[in-house]
């Protein structure tokens, strides 16, 4: 059996100083995005290493901490998503891959909690199907970045529930679907729902990516929101959340999801007779909220 034989690029023999450079050189990869995403991450990779000179101890603490994270995900818990999520990473992911023109919607992270299929109501309908939490009257417009309504415009939005869970979270307890729903703009842009007051709550801490935060010395909490995925026919969709300007963690949020533009004007209203009229309890909340979509490609 003959021996493969060596080119130029291997390199040689692995050495401490060379180290990064002979891996590299083995790879035989015709798929150049491949070849450059994977040599950054082993240069990188090695450079940590070389820079924190773990023990062996230290070593297998961390291959038993990876280990951990990938036990515990299952079909409705993403433990690398939530890790992705608390040391900034999908924030910096979602800022390199939503660069939009000035006037856009900025966007924030998707978050592991999302469910496709929710189901469409008609602007005006309840989506609290348990009955829990502060009243709340959503409303706003979709417009194109040069302020023109966007018709048709279809909102999906979700939410936690007034025990700062989300209806994946506690099967059997909340009903399912519960403050889900999808919505679509009238002709003029407009969209409303009926909803409650969000809270902060805490991402899921009780497995590695919790301890790992205990660590830090850093809390669980995200702060009060309301996911929504804004898109329409001809334009970039958006992924992004209204935040609640009186939450105590609007500026320490654990994924580092806040923009500064996300946070909505959150106000109660005592007018019973407005309430009456929307079919809300009295006293309700309200919030607006405008969403502006770019077309694709659009700098600027």
């Amino acid at each position: 059996m003959t021996a493969p034989a060596f080119t130029p690029e291997d390199t040689g023999y692995f050495t401490e100083e060379n180290s990064a450079d002979v891996v590299i050189g083995r790879m035989k990869t015709d798929d150049a995005r491949f070849r450059e995403v994977m040599s950054a991450v082993i240069r990188h990779l090695h450079a940590l290493v070389k820079e924190v000179e773990p023990t062996q101890a230290e070593w297998m603490a961390a291959i038993e901490f990876l280990t951990r994270t990938g036990q515990i995900c299952t079909d409705w818990r993403q433990e690398y998503i939530l890790l992705s999520d608390t040391l900034g990473v999908s924030m910096l992911v979602d800022a390199i891959n939503n660069r939009k023109p000035s006037g856009a919607t900025e966007t924030t992270v998707l978050g592991p909690f999302y469910v496709s299929d929710a189901p469409r109501y008609d602007n005006g309908a309840d989506i609290c199907l348990d009955g829990k939490g502060a009243p709340l009257l959503v409303r706003g417009r979709v417009t194109d970045t040069g302020g023109r309504p966007v018709a048709g415009a279809l909102l999906d939005v979700w939410q936690t529930n007034e025990d700062g869970f989300y209806d994946v979270q506690q099967k059997g307890v909340q009903p399912d679907m519960n403050l889900r729903g999808v919505f679509r703009t009238d002709a003029e842009g407009r969209y409303w729902f009926r909803s409650v007051k969000p809270r902060f709550y805490p991402i899921p801490s009780d497995g590695p990516v919790g301890q790992l935060l205990d660590r830090m010395a850093r809390h669980p909490y995200r702060p009060a929101h309301i996911h929504f995925i804004v898109g329409a026919e001809g334009y970039e969709p958006i992924t992004t959340h209204i935040f609640s300007p009186d939450c105590p963690y609007l500026h320490s949020d654990t994924v580092f999801g806040v923009k500064e533009s996300l946070i909505a004007d959150y106000r109660q209203v005592d007018d019973p007779e407005q309430a009456a009229r929307l079919g809300l309890p009295n006293p309700f909340w309200t919030v607006e909220s405008d969403f502006v979509l770019a077309r694709p490609g659009a700098v600027g």
